[in-house]
């Protein structure tokens, strides 16, 4: 796991400024404190920060082939490099190292672009081939590792594992885009390929991008998706049986490693699964990291333990105090673009835990979105069983006018809350979907942004982004529709994002065995029914790893890995809270209702209503202007960089 970084002249050969390169290597150093270098040559300069777990003698980079005209920096894991590279020596390649980065010299001579359809890992790379005057970037399938880039308006392409990193070289113009703004109120992040500042962009999931001097910089290239075919005949014995051969495998290939090895243990069932097929494979006990909370309502030690006492593991365990809210400004720098997802506190404080013990951890992320975890999507079922009764052109108007003219009743009984459920039934599928996960969803929205700022959405709404992505799903089953929607999005916007930067603040290094791209693609052919049957989420999961989990832990209501966000604002944030959204860094940007600003903040510290949500993204933004728009890492030694809001 590293940070990677550079400077390309796409136009000609100009003199790359060794200095300017090695600040923006340098503001990545978290991320690599193991080594780091550059190579620099007319018109080229990479980066990269090392953090050592593979080949740790000889695996420095940047790396070179053998006449030295192919160079790459990496951040990442080759999962399959050891059969790769006996693939590539049985084609003539003679290696130097016993490392996956050196794969990837030899794998672009043998098969150029196409040499990322053979790679399984998380990888974000950028090779540069002197002969072919050509710099190829890639990112891995489900967007594991970050890639940000700008091309600067003089022809300068920059790119970085972090925003920061192009930030520091002085050239990148801070000015936000309002899109992004729109994406990020009702994400809570803003999704790819768009970036918070205008210029930047993030390399998508699944992407290539392929420069060629003196040519013009394309879009990038997609070189895989995942498919929801559900076509797969299997009944859930036999499941059963090839998803714990597949687990197993993809937690072998993750188990390679030369330093400390453990894995994040929860207590919920995915994080429980991975460390079930470790211990399977281990000779000694495998090293389980938990997060416990004061808090009980927020607290699963208890069922981590019983995980880590059944495997005879070597558990470690914190307690985060419920008042631990310190964090917001140093994850503000962290993430370097607005993030609103409260869960990376106790993230952060996990990697932290485990970085006292191990260099590398397993995580059971990506299982909700793969296995059909989320309450969310049986309730989006529920939903779809009842349109499925009325043409969208006849729900539409009919349940529209129902839900205008029913009195809101949040107060009440779900059952009662029937302005919801007619609202609910006038829309159509994608937009029901985008509208149950949006943090400050439309009429919020509408109210929370000045007339101003919606003049300069100009129409735009992050619905969009979703409509995309479901024009290219490729299905119309209910269930795949929202999973597809989720790994393109949620997954890669918040999940990948929250655990990549708080786990690389640590320079520790996480590994996914549930999103393995084969494993993905699998749990793609089967049917939804083995994923969510009745009421029961990851059905498959957990009838798979009955033999290895108690039932305490695989039928237990999903408790998540949340913070106490409305208690905080209600008692010792409620100034904090007050003092941020309702104060001048906010109000001097001219996007915001500051009617609506003081009615979030009133009818919450009131206990009218649970506005804490809202809130958090609030005060997350305005940590964001100040801790990175206004004081980025640059801002003291770049004093000529404009600061621009519109």
């Amino acid at each position: 796991m590293c940070g990677i970084t550079g400077i390309f002249d796409s136009r000609g050969q100009r003199e790359i400024d060794r200095a300017v390169l090695e600040r923006m290597n340098e503001t990545q150093h978290h991320r690599g404190p193991d080594g780091g270098g550059l190579h620099i040559e007319p018109g080229v300069g990479l980066g990269h920060r090392r953090l050592s777990i593979i080949d740790i003698a000889t695996g420095q980079q940047p790396l070179y082939n053998a006449d030295g005209s192919i160079c790459v920096v990496f951040n990442g894991e080759i999962y399959n490099y050891q059969s790769l590279i006996a693939e590539l020596q049985a084609l003539g390649y003679v290696f130097r190292t016993r490392s996956d980065t050196e794969v990837i010299v030899h794998a672009w001579a043998a098969w150029g672009a196409d040499c990322v359809q053979r790679f399984r890992g998380m990888f974000a790379f950028a090779l540069w081939d002197r002969n072919q005057e050509t710099l190829f970037l890639a990112r891995d399938r489900l967007a594991v590792k970050p890639l940000f880039y700008a091309l600067l308006p003089d022809g300068t392409l920059l790119f970085g594992s972090e925003l920061k990193s192009l930030l520091a070289h002085g050239g990148l113009a801070r000015e936000i885009d309002p899109l992004a703004v729109e994406e990020y109120f009702a994400l809570g992040y803003v999704a790819e390929p768009r970036c918070i500042f205008k210029q930047a962009r993030k390399l998508p999931p699944a992407h290539t991008l392929t420069i060629r001097r003196g040519q013009p910089v394309p879009a990038p290239e997609a070189y895989w998706d995942v498919r929801f075919s559900l076509d797969q005949p299997l009944d859930v014995e036999e499941a059963c049986a090839e998803l714990k051969d597949r687990l197993q495998e993809s937690v072998r290939l993750r188990m390679i490693a030369e330093v400390p090895l453990g894995a994040f243990l929860s207590g919920g069932v995915d994080s429980s699964a991975v460390v079930a097929m470790m211990a399977q494979q281990s000779a000694e006990p495998v090293n389980t990291c938990s997060i416990a909370f004061d808090d009980p309502a927020f607290n699963e030690s208890e069922f981590a333990k019983l995980v880590a006492e059944r495997y005879h593991t070597n558990h470690h365990v914190e307690t985060v105090k419920s008042d631990d809210f310190d964090l917001i400004d140093t994850l503000a720098r962290l993430y370097d673009e607005p993030y609103a997802d409260s869960s990376a506190i106790p993230t952060y404080r996990v990697c932290e835990l485990a970085r006292k013990h191990v260099t590398v951890a397993l995580s059971g992320d990506g299982g909700d979105e793969s296995f059909g975890g989320y309450r969310r999507y049986r309730m989006h079922l529920l939903e779809e069983r009842l349109r499925a009764a009325l043409p969208h052109g006849v729900r539409k108007p009919l349940f529209g006018l129902l839900g205008r003219l029913y009195p809101k009743a949040d107060w009440a009984p779900r059952v009662f809350r029937a302005k919801t459920t007619f609202e609910g039934m006038a829309r159509s599928s994608v937009e029901a979907y985008f509208h149950s996960v949006s943090i400050l969803r439309d009429p919020m929205r509408a109210q929370l942004f000045s007339p101003r700022f919606k003049r300069e959405l100009a129409g735009y709404n992050a619905r969009d982004v979703f409509d995309g992505h479901a024009a290219r799903a490729g299905t119309d089953d209910p269930l795949a529709l929202i999973q597809y929607l989720d790994l393109k999005t949620y997954l890669v916007g918040d999940i990948n994002t929250k655990v990549d930067r708080a786990s690389m603040a640590h320079s520790l290094e996480v590994r996914e065995p549930l999103m393995d791209h084969e494993l993905v693609e699998w749990l793609g052919s089967l049917p939804s029914t083995l994923k969510i049957r009745g009421q029961e989420g990851k059905f498959l999961l957990k009838k798979g790893m009955e033999p290895y989990l108690p039932d305490a832990v695989l039928y237990r209501p999903k408790m998540g890995f949340a913070v106490p966000l409305a208690r905080w604002f209600r008692g010792p944030l409620k100034q904090r809270v007050r003092e941020a959204v309702l104060g001048p860094r906010l109000a001097e940007t001219g996007w915001f209702n500051r009617d609506y600003l003081q009615h979030l903040v009133d009818a919450h510290q009131s206990g009218a209503r649970d506005y804490s949500a809202p809130l958090w993204t609030l005060l997350m933004f305005e940590a964001f202007l100040r801790n990175v728009l206004d004081a980025g890492p640059t801002a003291a030694r770049q004093p000529e960089v404009a600061v621009a809001l519109s």
